[in-house]
């Protein structure tokens, strides 16, 4: 049986220049940095938020890290209340642990872990109380999660198993493309899946920022020193999306109602 659904809630840029990303997202996405107090010791965090919420955290790439070849990047933490069991229950489907369960202290209990296919996530079981949900489209939230993989019928059977995902339609890409598999949380569509195409190396989850118009917000991306590397595309449903590099390389998309 299905688990209990278990989304995607807090997002993570690992990057080599974290006061550069802090004012590019400030500009392009229109957050507002507010450094974390983290323990003595620890790297330097900062918690990025609309209004007073906290949507997403920068921190700098951690150097074991940088020096195994990872580029800055964006990753993805999916609930649990039980990390634990969450990333044993992984291992057993055939996923993988890059970092077994540890404690973050006053956050909560976290792993680092991948899909059978190689795409890497991280759990999360916070210590505090979940946050009430906001409305769809909220700008400055995310608004939309994709899985770039081998094989997304395999990848989909993982996540349904996994924690609770549901499909939510499909769309034919035509032959070159292939299926672009539609999922939810709870009901509500929230992302999609598709077996990657040449020019992505490695399976990867993006995440799209919700903002107004697109062409305005591509051209703060272009303004503020990133790059568009597809796009504005109008999708199903009407949105309108680009993609993106930040100014230090990490991919990243926005979408929005309007052009």
């Amino acid at each position: 049986m299905p688990k209990s659904p278990m989304p995607f809630f807090w997002y993570e840029l690992m990057t080599t220049d974290l006061d550069a990303a802090e004012a590019f997202y400030t500009a392009v996405v229109g957050w507002k940095g507010q450094p974390f107090d983290t323990s003595p010791g620890m790297p330097r965090y900062i918690v990025m938020n609309v209004s007073e919420r906290g949507v997403a955290g920068l921190m700098t790439l951690p150097e074991d890290a940088a020096k195994m070849g990872m580029p800055p990047a964006w990753l993805g933490y999916i609930h649990s209340k039980d990390a634990d069991g969450a990333t044993a229950s992984l291992k057993d489907a055939g996923g993988t642990v890059h970092r077994a369960p540890d404690d973050i202290p006053g956050v909560g209990r976290f792993a680092v872990v991948a899909d059978p296919q190689g795409a890497t996530f991280m759990f999360l079981q916070p210590n505090q109380p979940d946050q009430p949900p906001v409305p769809a489209r909220t700008p400055g939230h995310i608004g939309w999660h994709e899985l770039y993989t081998t094989d997304w019928k395999a990848a989909f059977d993982f996540y349904a198993e996994q924690f609770g995902w549901t499909k939510a339609g499909d769309f034919d890409m035509g032959p070159a493309m292939g299926t672009y598999q539609v999922f939810a949380f709870g009901g509500e569509p929230v992302g999609g899946m598709m077996n990657m195409p040449e020019q992505i190396p490695v399976p990867v989850w993006q995440f799209y920022f919700n903002v107004a118009a697109i062409d305005a917000a591509a051209k703060r991306v272009t303004d503020n020193g990133g790059k568009v590397i597809m796009g504005p595309m109008e999708v199903p449903g009407g949105d309108w999306i680009v993609q993106c590099t930040d100014p230090q390389g990490a991919h990243f998309a926005l979408i929005a109602p309007m052009r």
